[in-house]
């Protein structure tokens, strides 16, 4: 269909389940690919001498969602009488390419390239309630809801020729084309179309101007869709199901660190997310690198001091010379809820980060640190400390 969204063939994922369950030793997945990386992470020990490396890991699971509350999403997609298909999407893109994944999907699920679907985003007058851009959900839960719209809006298109799932469909200009499918064809080709008796091969025509205008713009079909992750809320104890589904990860952080000093620099860090499917591997390596930049950040220099931190002089915060060399492992594990097996990266992505430094400066320094940022001076203290220490 032009599109890159993975595709799940059926059988690959169960079906009729509401939760993934993992059993145990499942979630070492992440580690495991992270173990698999042929030079992966240098494999340093403490040394001697002024200038230490050391290498640390972290894994992490975190919800995809609201936690135990409704999150639901609602997208639409509509044909116009001039072959326009417009997806109305309300999902904030705040950076993270929500629109480009949402538009991936919908097409795929539609079975029109995305170059013939034209996109209106957050548009509150134009698009229905997406929720909000946070909580990791939006691939999941607007995704799911962006795939149902464009199945729906497809199972509009076929029927109008009585054509079966199968079937081929384009746009030419104000017509509506629509090839094979084995569900066989009404004799008159449908809603004023013209073809044969359905059967593989054959072409209807739809012309989409003789169709009843069912909304403004001149649409005359409508697809929509709705996802409301499951979820219940948690008793008096803790327990419940707050999310439909969860991230998994682990990562790899090697550093040096300099006794005298105190500073720390990260020399390479290797993640491995479990992210359902990848439907654009780009953009999920994206996602990844940035939130580890913002673990370095919260591992090593940012901090907020009030009446003192009052620009972006005294707040500091990564460039592209504190980030190191960072390779992504993809773990695919479809999330049967997820669109096409998808699940949310957002926050995951930085969650492991700073304990994988602070693991990796025990290792080569032999401190502990617990307070963050570890500062050069914090970073001192503790080395002073434990000589004190023995």
């Amino acid at each position: 269909s032009g599109t890159t969204a993975h595709q799940i063939e059926p059988g690959d994922v169960p079906s009729g389940t509401t939760t993934h369950e993992t059993e145990p030793g499942d979630v070492p997945s992440g580690m495991a690919a992270v173990e698999d990386e042929p030079g992966g992470v240098p494999s340093g020990t403490a040394g001697t001498g002024r200038r230490r490396r050391g290498v640390g890991v972290a894994c992490m699971w975190y919800g995809c969602g609201n936690t135990s509350m409704s999150n639901p999403s609602t997208m639409r997609v509509t044909l116009s009488r001039d072959g326009r298909v417009l997806f109305r999407n309300g999902a904030q893109d705040i950076g993270q390419g929500s629109s480009t994944i949402l538009l991936q999907i919908m097409a795929e699920a539609l079975g029109l390239p995305m170059e013939r679907i034209d996109m209106v985003v957050s548009d509150t007058d134009l698009t229905e309630d997406a929720g909000k851009s946070s909580a990791s959900r939006q691939t999941f839960v607007s995704g799911r809801a962006a795939q149902l719209a464009g199945a729906d809006l497809r199972a509009k298109m076929l029927a109008l020729v009585n054509a079966g799932a199968d079937a081929a469909i384009r746009l030419d200009g104000d017509e509506l084309r629509i090839t094979g499918g084995d569900g066989g064809a009404c004799g008159d080709g449908g809603a004023d179309g013209d073809g044969g008796d359905g059967g593989d091969g054959v072409e209807h025509t739809v012309a989409l101007g003789r169709l009843p205008v069912i909304d403004g713009d001149d649409v005359v079909l409508e697809g929509r869709g709705y996802f409301d992750p499951p979820s219940t809320a948690l008793d008096e104890n803790g327990q419940g199901i707050p999310y439909a589904t969860y991230g998994f990860a682990a990562q790899i952080a090697s550093v040096e660190v300099d006794l005298e000093l105190g500073t720390v620099v990260p020399l390479r860090i290797v993640a491995a997310h479990d992210v359902g499917a990848a439907v654009n591997p780009t953009l999920v390596e994206g996602q990844i690198e940035g939130g580890i930049a913002q673990g370095i950040g919260l591992a090593l220099m940012e901090e907020y001091v009030p009446g003192r931190t009052e620009n972006l002089h005294d707040y500091l915060f990564p460039t592209i010379g504190d980030v190191p060399e960072i390779e992504c492992l993809l773990v695919e594990d479809p999330e049967p809820l997820g669109p096409y097996g998808a699940k949310g990266i957002g926050e995951p992505a930085l969650i492991p980060t700073a304990p994988a430094i602070l693991n990796a400066v025990y290792h080569a320094a032999g401190v502990r640190l617990r307070r963050l940022p570890i500062l050069p001076h914090r970073v001192r203290e503790a080395l002073d400390e434990a000589d004190r220490h023995g």
